[in-house]
């Protein structure tokens, strides 16, 4: 495993409309193994493989709760309902914050790191990470939806207060 550079906006990977993996193979799991650590060290809760420069259609996700990191490959949001209004950064946009409205539950359909198809629920805080990062996937940054952006430090020691 490796920790990856993060790539940052406006790096034009960001933007891109990543591609469908058909190839479950060795790099594949490297990528996703790489990410994860990738993640970890970041202090974030999601990545996407365009933030490390791979436009590919692949997200590992970890909200810190009893189950862990989930991968997924070609991850599609197939129902969403009832809504939600938060704050979310990135570990691409360093600096930024912003309130962003997403789905409070969401079902996904993906493939895992062998290719065997699996559908996952979400809700609250994790359904958030996983709208996050599959916007990632279609060249969508939080900034480009967000009601209100501001800058992060800020934030935290308003928060801290």
């Amino acid at each position: 495993m490796a920790i990856r550079l993060i790539v940052q906006d406006p790096d034009p990977v960001l933007r891109e409309q990543a591609i469908k993996v058909t190839k479950f193979n060795s790099n594949l799991h490297k990528l996703l193994n790489d990410m994860a650590e990738t993640m970890y060290d970041a202090d974030g809760v999601g990545l996407a493989a365009p933030q490390v420069g791979i436009s590919k259609r692949v997200i590992v996700v970890d909200v810190g709760d009893e189950i862990g990191l989930i991968e997924m490959v070609n991850p599609e949001i197939i129902e969403a309902s009832g809504e939600q209004l938060g704050p979310e950064g990135c570990l691409s946009i360093a600096k930024l914050n912003g309130d962003v409205k997403r789905a409070q539950t969401i079902k996904l359909k993906a493939q895992d790191r062998d290719g065997n198809p699996f559908e996952f629920e979400a809700a609250d805080f994790m359904a958030r990470a996983f709208q996050h990062e599959v916007d990632h996937l279609n060249g969508i940054l939080f900034t480009d939806i967000a009601i209100s952006i501001y800058d992060a430090s800020a934030r935290q020691r308003q928060d801290g207060e």
